[in-house]
């Protein structure tokens, strides 16, 4: 999708190719998976009802699933494995008739572990993910608002996955182990050898002071929620303004083009007269020490 679309249109484009995909797919509802009430709530196309058993919603043909703030929402899938959606974080299940699965994030954060297989699909407003052979996968990916794309590939065993652009124009092969950073979504800006994590942030716990929890955790305190840093939460209102208080604003857009001509150098200024150079005090350093001390023993 061209990065320059409003982020609106891209998750209602990415929800349509999903809501396309399963009515291609997937002629009748069948489940998918489950997971906690508590945690998450799901969504299906229309007016599909949406079953709740001992606090668990059962995921029926396409849904979606949406962490509640502040809590991780794992989805327990029917044919094996899992889906951690990070708080904040909504994901589109879509199931085909072959047992495959589709899914989608617009943004946030999601921890893939399951046997993947070919007919898989992973995709971001930007990117499509297809595991190039059957394996054991351990995906975590995040997506910030401004579409920069973490993924990192766990394991030595792990399945390579073919990725694609929206439109097949670039492609990428992530092999096992591989975390990397797509700048913008784009695949032509690769930041290999990632180190920021890419699955779900820390739980920040209410009534927990960020010191308090960064001493039970054994780590440094962070100046701000990691759930905001990930681009999972929304960051904090600005403090009101004090009335009278005068904010000087300063806004320009720097461009560059390499056809155009060198600016005009501006005129040259006089060159000043050199000051006069200082006559040193006579007995140079050695005397203003011996001056130092007769003041200190002059009493």
């Amino acid at each position: 999708m061209p990065p320059d679309m409003p982020g609106m249109q891209r998750q209602v484009l990415l929800f349509g190719i999903v809501s396309l995909s399963a009515a291609m797919h997937a002629q009748s509802p069948k489940p998918v998976g489950m997971v906690a009430t508590a945690d998450a709530t799901v969504t299906g196309p229309g007016s599909a009802p949406v079953q709740i058993v001992d606090g668990r919603t059962t995921l029926a043909g396409n849904a979606t699933v949406t962490a509640r703030p502040g809590h991780n929402a794992e989805v327990s899938l029917a044919r094996g494995g899992s889906v951690l959606v990070c708080q904040s974080t909504g994901l589109h299940v879509a199931p085909a008739n072959d047992n495959s699965l589709l899914l989608a994030l617009d943004r946030g954060a999601i921890e893939i572990r399951m046997k993947a297989a070919t007919g898989d699909v992973v995709m971001t407003p930007d990117l499509r993910f297809t595991p190039a052979a059957s394996g054991q996968l351990d995906l975590r990916m995040r997506v910030t608002f401004n579409g920069d794309t973490c993924v990192e590939n766990r394991g030595r065993k792990a399945p390579q996955l073919n990725i694609s652009d929206a439109f097949g124009e670039s492609s990428y092969l992530l092999k096992p182990g591989q975390h990397v950073m797509f700048e913008h979504g784009s695949l032509r800006e690769v930041v290999d050898r990632e180190t920021t994590p890419c699955g779900c942030p820390p739980i920040e716990r209410p009534g927990v002071s960020i010191a308090d929890a960064a001493l039970r955790a054994g780590h440094a305190t962070q100046p701000f929620p990691v759930a905001q840093s990930a681009g999972l939460a929304p960051p904090p209102p600005a403090a009101p303004e004090t009335p009278g208080e005068t904010h000087v604003q300063l806004s320009t857009t720097l461009t560059f083009d390499p056809n155009a001509p060198p600016p005009t150098p501006p005129p040259a200024a006089s060159t000043p007269a050199p000051a006069a150079a200082k006559t040193p005090a006579k007995g140079g350093p050695f005397r203003a020490v011996g001056r130092f001390f007769k003041r200190i023993f002059a009493h």
